[in-house]
């Protein structure tokens, strides 16, 4: 058996290797620490945009049917992931070669930064309109700075408990902030039936089910959480912490909230800001202390996802071992000057064109693991030496890289773009598939020794 070496001992987020049995988390512990995910503003935002957009019955047809295939989808990536305890970098290795697995690592740290940028952003707005005298460059170093210092000390010791201790107050606050908001505004009896000027498109269901596609790098969030379960709870982990009842959490119960607070609190326009500025209003300090518990919680998420991910990619590209501090330390720094920058217009195309990517990467993912043809081929082998691994894997690369070029073209088709995500996935998955029955051994283990 190998020896661990201290480096190894002191990993413990494991991201340069599968995490051992006893790297693995209590099944309550991980439920909590990944549950921190369920609590963001965008969810709300996106589900009364849809519901503005193609009418509040089509939103929630669509929501319903996004939660059934995020569950779905993540129930059997979970599995995957808790049988092996890999990362997303270490099993696109096995889907790219060791040279393509870094533009893997690339998306997933650039996406859950800007994610991190988005939210935090959220936080400093709601932060500085509260204080009346603190400016957005103080208040944004004071949510980076809290955002950073919350993802030191691993999963397993430290964010569990935090987000479990808050996610009853996410709950409870935000149906206390719906019957103020009732108490306020009145009850909107027409919300369930309002459509959109002109009249509910037929297909607004589709429409909204594809736009929430656009969220898939959760299936990648999925990969990197789920690696810490133990396999006598994949069961439970697959059906409950990564599967339907999360996602009804997640985009249901957020999307019916904002809806909801859409219908009744006035704002001129719809967006994170005018949402946590109404919340602010309506709720006071407790409208505070409700963004920042939602925010804080979904943002130790993504600071921690992006700080382990740009670890990876750093020693991929340099062979510089970044300390888990020093990698959290610049996100951070990072994450302060894009929100100072004012790129957000710039950052969400970015996130359209990453968006396509991330539905490849997930056609390719989810194909590779359902295979027997890989099963039958290799013996399940997972090869993670870069000395028997390929630095470019032809089957993988071009299912991925193809896909993801058809989905980008489509999105410029004004008449169909909002399907570029959907055609996307099918292509990845079905080219990879076909790919795989025709792949050389070599493609995967350089040295067929290693099989």
């Amino acid at each position: 058996m190998k020896e661990t070496t201290n480096s190894e001992a002191q990993d413990l987020d494991f991201s340069e290797r599968p995490v051992p049995a006893e790297g693995r988390m209590p099944l309550a512990n991980l439920m909590m620490a990944w549950w921190a995910v369920c609590s963001a503003i965008f969810y709300m935002v996106v589900a009364a945009a849809m519901a503005r957009t193609y009418g509040t019955a089509n939103a929630l047809l669509g929501i319903v049917l996004t939660v059934i295939a995020y569950g779905l989808i993540n129930g059997i990536i979970s599995r995957y992931s808790m049988k092996t305890g890999l990362t997303v970098a270490l099993f696109s290795k096995v889907l790219f070669g060791h040279f393509g697995a870094v533009v893997a690592t690339l998306i997933f740290f650039a996406t859950a930064l800007y994610y991190a940028v988005f939210e935090g952003y959220v936080m400093a707005l709601v932060l500085s309109e509260w204080s009346g005298s603190l400016s957005m460059p103080l208040a944004t170093a004071i949510v980076v700075i809290f955002g950073v210092a919350l993802i030191f000390g691993s999963v397993q010791h430290w964010l569990d408990k935090f987000n479990g201790v808050l996610l009853p107050v996410y709950v409870i606050g935000m149906l206390v902030a719906v019957g103020m908001a009732v108490a306020e505004f009145g009850y909107p009896s027409g919300w369930l039936t309002r459509v959109p000027e002109g009249g509910a498109s037929p297909l607004g269901w589709l429409h909204t089910f594809a736009y929430y596609m656009g969220v898939w790098v959760l299936m990648m969030f999925t990969f990197d959480y789920a690696r810490f379960g133990r396999k006598k709870d994949s069961g439970f982990h697959a059906r409950i912490t990564f599967g339907v009842p999360f996602y009804a959490m997640t985009f249901l119960f957020s999307g019916v909230v904002g809806i909801l607070l859409d219908s009744m609190i006035p704002t001129d326009g719809l967006s994170e800001a005018s949402i946590v500025l109404g919340l602010l209003e309506l709720m006071g300090v407790g409208g505070l202390l409700l963004v920042w518990v939602t925010q804080s919680r979904i943002n130790t998420a993504n600071f921690y996802l992006a700080t382990v991910n740009f670890e990876s990619f750093v020693r991929k590209v340099t062979g510089i071992r970044l300390s888990k501090v020093l990698a959290g330390c610049m996100i951070g720094v990072i994450a302060y000057v894009l929100m100072m920058a004012d790129v957000f217009s710039y950052i969400l195309q970015a996130l359209a064109y990453q968006g396509v990517f991330v539905v490849a990467w997930v056609g390719v993912a989810l194909a590779h693991i359902l295979s027997r043809t890989y099963q039958d081929r290799f013996n399940g082998h997972v090869e993670l030496d870069n000395a028997y691994i390929p630095a470019f894997n032809p089957c993988g690369l071009m299912a991925w890289c193809g896909a993801a070029l058809v989905g980008i073209v489509i999105m410029q088709l004004p008449s169909v773009s909002g399907f570029s995500a959907p055609v996307t996935f099918l292509c990845a998955y079905m080219t990879y598939s076909l790919g795989l029955r025709f792949a050389k051994a070599e493609w995967y283990v350089a040295s067929l020794q290693k099989l």
